[in-house]
Parts: structure tokens; sequence; C-alpha cells
């Protein structure tokens, strides 16, 4: 099991941080008070069989746990002696003068605002003292002063990530037409342009699931020409959306019933989608009514 203890200075973009976390397969927690780490860690490690198994975990802990976070280091250490336990520390680091220009644009006030009697320097100083040490042994160290949000996101996914395209999952989805279309969908292809198995007895109660039906469905010309082409097209907007920074496609194929036609596309969809490398879902919206 991974733990990425997640801290840094106020402002320096740990909520972008834990966002593509999350997108990219980390289970994650904010603002943990340093003490509950470990305690957690021996919870996630005693999980029984019908317990989900978590294998990836971001934790953020930074200078809001007030007096408490001064034992970070203490619990870090109490986490790596749990067997099974793989730590590593990611440290978002900004200049002094960006972080006064990002507290003046939001009017938020900073965690040590009132211990340093609302100057706001003198706050950013004190908690880079109160860092100090554990920048010193953190495993990563991203400085975020002239990074846009989407910039550190990419530098975040990058060390995490084996490929970039691991970051975004492609969802194929089937439907049938007559119970509307999906909302959550991106890109939406009616194949009700091709032979329908519905009109065919042996056909009929049978799914895009059933290799009967699939193999009649991709029997015909048009099918296969069709299928080329729309594959072509996901396989040069994919990367694209990847290089957006997109975390979820869905890629959506209608019939008039979505049983037939519909679902043999999603299915031969997504394998071809594994096969380019990307992490997919498969979902038939109306196959059973």
């Amino acid at each position: 099991m991974t733990f990425l203890i997640v801290t840094g200075l106020s402002g320096s973009g740990k909520s972008s941080c834990i966002k593509v976390l999350e997108d990219i397969g980390f289970f994650c927690i904010d603002n943990m008070p340093p003490q509950l780490i470990p305690h957690f860690a021996e919870l996630c490690a005693r999980s029984g069989e019908e317990d989900e198994k978590l294998e990836k975990v971001a934790i953020v802990t930074d200078i809001r746990g007030g007096t408490m976070f001064l034992r970070l280091s203490e619990n870090i250490s109490k986490l790596r002696s749990i067997d099974g336990a793989e730590v590593k520390i990611l440290y978002l680091d900004c200049a002094k003068d960006v972080l006064m220009k990002r507290y003046s644009e939001t009017r938020r006030k900073h965690p040590l605002d009132e211990a340093s009697g609302g100057n706001l320097s003198n706050a950013i100083d004190a908690e880079n003292t109160l860092l100090a040490d554990i920048r010193a042994n953190s495993d990563y160290i991203i400085d975020s002063s002239l990074l846009t949000a989407r910039q550190l996101q990419e530098q975040v996914a990058g060390l995490f990530l084996d490929k970039p395209s691991d970051r975004m999952i492609i969802s194929c989805m089937s439907f049938g037409f007559m119970y509307g279309v999906p909302g959550e969908a991106d890109l939406v292809f009616d194949v009700r342009c091709l032979p329908n198995p519905f009109y065919i007895p042996e056909l009929k109660k049978l799914t895009g699931t059933d290799a009967k039906v699939r193999d009649y469905v991709m029997s015909f010309p048009q099918s296969k020409a069709l299928e080329k082409k729309l594959y072509d097209l996901v396989d040069f907007l994919a990367p694209l959306y990847v290089g957006e920074g997109k975390s979820r496609l869905v890629v959506a194929f209608g019939c008039t019933g979505g049983r037939h036609r519909s679902v043999t596309f999603a299915e031969r969809a997504a394998k071809h989608f594994e096969e380019q490398g990307f992490r997919v879902r498969l979902n038939h919206r109306d196959k059973d009514k």
C-alpha cells in the first residue's frame, strides 16, 4: 500500500494537487491531523476481504492542523513502521511574493494569521520556518510559483503515472434513443443506420453481448467502415483530451432500443481503447429494458 503525504505552504496548490491525485486513482483525504495518519493506515492494513482494498492513499496535512501538525515527522516514522506501507512525501513550495499576491487576490486568511498578528508576510515566514525540516526530507518537491493550475496538475500526474493516458478513463456506453440521449456523454454516435438484428427472429431476444448478435452486426461492410471511421476520430481526439487535463471521456453509442447495435459497438470500442492503453469502463444503460 502506497501512502503519499501531501504537504507544503498554504496557498501553494495542494487543492489542485489532490484533485488530480484523485483522478489518477488515489484515495484522497484532505486536512487529516498527523496523529490520525498511523491509525488510519493500521485500519487499512486490517481491512477484511469484504472491504475495498486501498492500494494508493494520498493524505493532505498542513499547518491548518495547528499544533498537532508539529508532530508530523514523528507520525510519518510511525507510518513507515507499518508492514507493507510505502511512504512518500510530496511538498508543494511557492515563492513568498507569489503567495502574497494569491492571498491578496482571494482575500482568504492565512492559517497563521492570528498568531502573526494579521501580518501576512510574517505568517508566510513563520510557516516556512515550521516546514523547513519536512521540506528537507521530502521525496518530491514542486515549486508552483510560475505554474498555472493545469501545469501543476500535469507535473503531479507525471510523477505518479507510467503514461499520461492513465490519467483519463474512457467510458464506453450503449443506449437506446427511445429512452433519451445520455446527458453525461461527451461524444455520441448514432448507429441506427446499420441493419437491425431486432428483425431477425433468432436474434431478437439476444443482445450485443452475445457473439451471434455481434457477428451479425459486423457482417456488413458499412458496419466495418463506420467502426473504422469512429476509431480514427476518437483515436485522434483522446490524446488531445488527455493534454487538456480531462479525467473522463464518455463515448456513447446509440441505437433504437439500446440492446443490439449500440451494445455491439460499445463492447468492441471498449476492447479497442484498452488495446490503445487507456483505462476503460463499459456501461450498457438500456440493454435489459
